[in-house]
């Protein structure tokens, strides 16, 4: 590690995951233009995240993490930013009002544009281009002029997470978000499901409604400004550096530097090297960061992670979102609860219950099997539980389109029903249906565990 850290002194380190540019000078130009930008969110909201994650690692609050596994850019529509503001809204609601604890709403959400990849090139009927790394590094057409890696394209995921953001901010803090009109949250397609989980979120708001009235009627008419608005926060994975420095800036108040592209960044499991340019970069910045945790991270590994990304053992600051598998969470979890524990280190503790178990059908198909999901979910409940530690929230890869990508739950999909609306073009989503289910779910064991 160098002494001092600067927004680029992660350069001095391997950089994982990073496009092979053809031009640098080109690159380099983006870079600067990208400097000379307003950032997308200030330290204040960035703060008050932290705050309000401090919270949860206090048991105070849940983390609700949601959205597209990679956003695209012609997916910066109207109708596509307000569906998966309404899912996570409706599953928010669900959660609290099962478990009354207040709800940390982050999407992921203008700028997860970048995804890391495998490997470098793809082969198809025996050409080798390069792979698809996401709209904001190249194309997903499999041609050569596609899937060449664009520096300006960073300028144009700029452009679009601030558009997004924009639209985001006037939803979330109007008239949108009112509790008092959840029918404002149903989808285009909502009408048409018929299945018993919509039929349960449809009497909670009935119940809901019916709690609103009695309490203004006791209040004699007053409302709470807190059931009009809500707070929403922004995520990403901070893979490409180049475009995060650009974007990091130090605070007006001469506190340190924030990443002012998003307000919470994550480092992914595939970029969590010690001596990686990602660690490097993430020590420095003030926001709260994630770090994706897999199956082969050992606990003295852990430790030290979190001791070069957290050395103060600030409260907030940390969260540890493992992807552990349904096949491996048994096995693997405790062990790292338990070194946690016994360092007493502070950390908000999140379940990714999707990464871990993405499969491939006959066909190639990859998808997740709802099934292993939920169970993921339900163990990792448990194993805090019985380590003596909490769950504080879920990481979830959704969408509120009317999708197949992810077989099972409530309306009994099956491989063969992939075919009829499989629209990703990278990992499978959970639908509507599928991602109410989990919110159900969630509320369902928050409530045991407040039970007396």
């Amino acid at each position: 590690m160098t002494a001092a850290w600067t927004p680029e002194s992660w350069k001095q380190f391997p950089a994982a995951q990073q496009p092979n540019y053809p031009e640098m000078g080109e690159l380099d130009r983006s870079v600067d233009q990208l400097r000379r930008l307003p950032p997308l969110v200030t330290s204040w909201e960035i703060d008050h995240l932290k705050d309000s994650i401090a919270a949860a690692q206090r048991g105070e609050a849940w983390f609700l993490q949601g959205g597209d596994c990679a956003e695209t850019f012609d997916g910066c529509q109207t109708e596509s930013i307000a569906s998966k503001l309404k899912l996570l809204l409706q599953m928010s609601l669900v959660i609290v009002f099962a478990s009354r604890k207040r709800i940390i709403r982050v999407g992921r959400i203008a700028g997860q544009y970048a995804k890391p990849r495998s490997s470098d090139v793809e082969t198809i009927h025996g050409v080798t281009l390069p792979c698809y790394r996401g709209d904001i590094v190249n194309g997903f057409d499999f041609t050569q002029e596609s899937r060449i890696p664009d520096p300006k394209r960073l300028l144009r995921g700029y452009d679009r997470s601030a558009a997004t953001l924009n639209f985001i901010r006037a939803l979330s803090e109007g008239g949108f978000a009112d509790l008092h009109h959840p029918e404002n949250w149903n989808l285009l397609f909502v009408n048409e499901v018929k299945g018993e989980v919509a039929k349960r979120y449809r009497d909670l708001v009935r119940s809901l409604g019916d709690a609103l009235k009695f309490m203004e009627t006791i209040l004699e008419g007053s409302t709470v400004n807190e059931l009009r608005r809500v707070d929403f926060f922004t995520s990403h994975e901070a893979l490409l550096l180049p475009y995060e420095s650009a974007l990091t800036r130090p605070s007006i108040r001469g506190i340190g530097h924030y990443n002012m592209g998003t307000h919470f960044p994550w480092i992914g499991e595939r970029t969590r090297s010690l001596s990686g340019a990602h660690v490097e970069y993430f020590r420095g910045i003030r926001n709260p960061i994630g770090v994706k945790i897999g199956a082969k991270v050992s606990p003295d590994e852990l430790i030290e992670l979190i001791d070069r990304l957290n050395p103060e053992n600030e409260a907030g600051r940390l969260t540890l979102i493992h992807r552990l598998g349904r096949q491996h969470v048994e096995a693997r979890l405790p062990g790292m609860i338990e070194a946690v524990r016994r360092k007493e280190r502070r950390v908000l503790w999140v379940c990714d219950p999707m990464h871990g178990n993405t499969v491939s059908t006959a066909h190639g198909r990859k998808t997740r099997r709802f099934d292993d999901v939920v169970d993921e979910l339900r163990l990792s409940f448990a194993i805090h539980h019985a380590c003596g530690s909490h769950l504080g929230g879920a990481h979830l890869e959704l969408t509120g389109d009317n999708v197949t990508e992810c077989v099972g739950g409530s309306r009994g999909l099956t491989e063969s029903d992939l075919e009829s609306a499989y629209q990703t073009q990278v990992d499978p989503r959970l639908n509507y249906e599928q991602a109410l289910e989990m919110a159900f779910e969630i509320a369902g064991k928050l409530t045991e565990s407040r039970a007396p």
